[in-house]
Formats: structure tokens, sequence, C-alpha cells
């Protein structure tokens, strides 16, 4: 007589699936506990988890330590997010069980999913203790320090773990080496297992090239994110670094090329708009600089490192009411910090509207009365409107936090008995 589970099996092959669940269900019923596990793990390959719980259980009824139907059933029970079920029945696995190791190291998994990692941590080594040179427990105890964020621990057992496996479980161990080095501060190791790895994953790739980046390695770098751009073109993320990598390595045609690959694959980043505005600059296109960095201010009004770069630029080429323009056009003031109203006090000074001038210094006073370059220059602009009582009060705040400064403290000395001198 045909075995039901081949039959079932050639029934599933040629698509009567409905028919060989239904063989199987009634092969259950009469079938040895070995049998009724070969038809529970069919039930779950068929998507009917279902049918295999309930051949499980019927397991379980006859022959309750039976620990294989245990971490099968326990499988079925995490997929349906019912964990603290599994943990119960994974408990139930004793010391002496062949399947106890298993068992241990699917309860780790648990707990660290659960946040739980001390528990985790304790099950391991527990089957560490077991089995020492058991692979799948120093993977385990090197992905759970690394989810813990103990690098230098799992580093341990990575290292450990890559003497005789450069691949385990689909993950690349000189991969999670590299990273535990980096971020536990260990750049030169952590480059070493970088170098290793013969990959094209832009992901890999790209971790690679910011740690080498961030190492001042720029010519590693660029290697990698070349290599990349080779596989992924489409990878915004990579041009603004890859661009001020270049920069350093005083490639300033292939600086300025990448930023513009980025404000094309990404339009909405300031960042790599200010870029691109300070490389143009840098290579002598104050236009296109101009343009660059009003369209990194136009995505943030607030972007603060663009507006200062933009107004010193405009400076350069002595255009003030362009400063005046982007000051009180583009952008809302309030929020900003007190040298905007400096620079468009300057910037009106410049234009000789003494009177927006005069407001403009008062703003920014209101944001910036601990600034002494700012009260020193504020005083002479009052000073220079014929102000000077006014300028005596901003230069006497100035010389409270100055005392040391003598010249400025005889100058507003002559201010007040020139003032005494009007009074009579």
């Amino acid at each position: 007589m045909e075995n039901p589970i081949e039959q079932a099996i050639e029934m599933i092959h040629i698509g009567e699936i409905k028919e060989a669940l239904t063989l199987l269900q009634e092969a259950s019923i009469t079938a040895d506990g070995n049998t009724k596990l070969e038809i529970a793990q069919l039930f779950i390959e068929l998507g009917n988890q279902d049918l295999a719980e309930s051949v499980l259980e019927d397991i379980l009824k006859q022959e309750p330590a039976n620990s294989d139907a245990k971490l099968m059933y326990a499988d079925i029970m995490i997929d349906d997010n019912k964990d603290e079920q599994a943990i119960e029945l994974l408990n139930e696995v004793q010391e002496d069980d062949d399947n106890y190791l298993q068992a241990l190291v699917q309860l780790a998994d648990l707990y660290q999913a659960q946040g739980l990692f001390e528990v985790a941590e304790r099950k391991l080594l527990t089957a560490k203790n077991i089995a020492p040179e058991e692979p799948i427990i120093d993977f385990a105890l090197g992905e759970l320090s690394f989810s813990a964020g103990e690098y230098h621990k799992s580093v341990i057992y990575f290292e450990k773990l890559y003497k005789n496996h450069k691949e385990f479980a689909g993950v690349e161990i000189a991969g999670r080496l590299a990273e535990a080095y980096a971020l536990n501060g260990e750049f030169e190791e952590s480059l070493y297992y970088y170098q290793t790895i013969d990959t094209e994953d832009p992901e890999i790739l790209f971790r690679y090239g910011f740690l080498a980046y961030k190492s001042e390695r720029y010519e590693i770098a660029i290697q990698a994110w070349e290599k990349l751009l080779e596989e992924e073109l489409e990878y915004p993320s990579v041009y603004l670094y890859l661009a001020n990598a270049y920069e350093e390595e005083g490639l300033a045609k292939e600086a300025i090329e990448a930023a513009m690959k980025g404000v094309e694959m990404d339009p909405f980043n300031k960042e790599i708009w200010f870029t691109a505005a300070r490389l143009a600059l840098k290579a002598g296109e104050a236009e296109k600089a101009f343009e660059y960095a009003d369209k990194a201010i136009s995505l943030d009004g607030e972007y603060q490192e663009a507006l200062l770069f933009l107004i010193e630029a405009y400076k350069t080429q002595e255009e003030h009411s362009e400063i005046i323009t982007l000051l009180t056009n583009k952008v809302d003031m309030d929020p900003l910090d007190g040298i905007f109203y400096w620079e468009l006090a300057k910037a009106y000074n410049e234009e000789e509207a003494f009177k927006q001038a005069l407001n403009a210094y008062q703003n920014a006073y209101n944001k910036m009365k601990d600034d002494t370059d700012f009260l020193k220059d504020y005083g002479y602009f009052l000073i220079e409107e014929g102000r000077s009582k006014d300028a005596v009060t901003v230069f006497e705040e100035y010389i409270a936090a100055e005392p040391s400064d003598f010249e400025i403290q005889h100058y507003v000395q002559r201010l007040k008995e020139q003032n005494n001198d009007t009074l009579f």
C-alpha cells in the first residue's frame, strides 16, 4: 500500500492540493508520532497552520514530552505573534532532551525580540556551556550583543565565528565585524574588514565609504562610492559625501559634477544645493553660487549656514542691495540669530539707508546684547548718526564686557565730556 505522505506529495505536484490535504488529515488520525510530525510539517509548508496545530496538539496529548512537536508548534505560535505561549512551550523542553540546545537558542531569540537582552544572553550562555564550539551559538551571541549595543562584546563572538565561517545564516561576518568595530570607534579595524568584503551591495559599499570618509581616508571613500554608483546609479544620499570627498582630494571638476548629479537626484535636499553653491563659488562661478545657495534657502528659510554663505558671497561682490532683498523679502528674520539683523543693518548702512539701518541695528541689539563685536560696531554707527548719548550707553555695555579695552574707555570719556559741554 502506498505511503499516504508520498501519495499526498504526488497529488500536490499535479495540483490536487485539496485532495492531498484531505488525505493527510485522514492519515493523521491513525498515524504514529513521527508520521504525524511529517504531516504537520507538510501542512505548514502548504500554508495550513491551523491543520498543523491540530496535529501537533494531538501529538502532545499522546506524548507530552515530544520536543520535536513543541519546537514546531512554537514556530507556529511565533508566526502568529503568540510569543508568550511559545516561550512557555519552549521552557518545557528538559535539559536532558536532544532538542534542549535548539530550544535555548529559540528562547533567546524570543527574549531578544522582547528587549529582554540579559535573559536572552543567559539562555545562550547556558547553550554555550553545553556546546562551546557550536557556531550557531556564537552567531546568536554576536547578534544579541550587537543588537544590545555591546559592540566590543559582539566582536569577540564574530571573530571566533569568522575563523571558520565567512558567512553564516545568510549574514556576511566580515560585514558584521566591520560595523561592530566602527560603532565601537575602532575605525582601522573596521576598514580592514570592509576591505576584505568582495561585495556589490550598495548599502555595504555606502557604509564602507562613509567610514573611510569619517576617517579622512578620502581616496578609499571615493573608490567605494564610485563602485556603488556603478551598481546603483540612483543612490541620492551618496552624492553629497562624494562631492566633499572629491573636494578634499583636490578634484574640483569631479566634486561639482557629483554635487550637480546630487541635486538632480534629490532636488529637495538643501545640503546638496548648498554644497553645489560652495563648490561653484570656489570655482569662480559666483552667479551659479548665488543661484544654488538661493535654492537651498528656498527649501529652508532658517538654513543659517547657507544664509551666512550667501551674505558673505554678496559682500565680496559688493552686492549690498542683494543682501537687503534676501533678508527682507526671502526669509523670516524673527526665528534667526541676531547676526542676520546685524548683517542687514550693515547692508543698509552701505546703501546709505540710515533710517532702515538704525532700525535693523536696534532689532539686532535685542538679540546680541552680549556680543562685544556687535556692541562696538553699533556704538560707532550711533556716533555717525549723531546719537552720541545712545552711543555712550552702548559703549559702556561694551566696556563692562571688555574692561581691558582702554582705547574705547578713553573714547567714551571724551564723548561724555563733549556731551557735558553741549549741555552748558
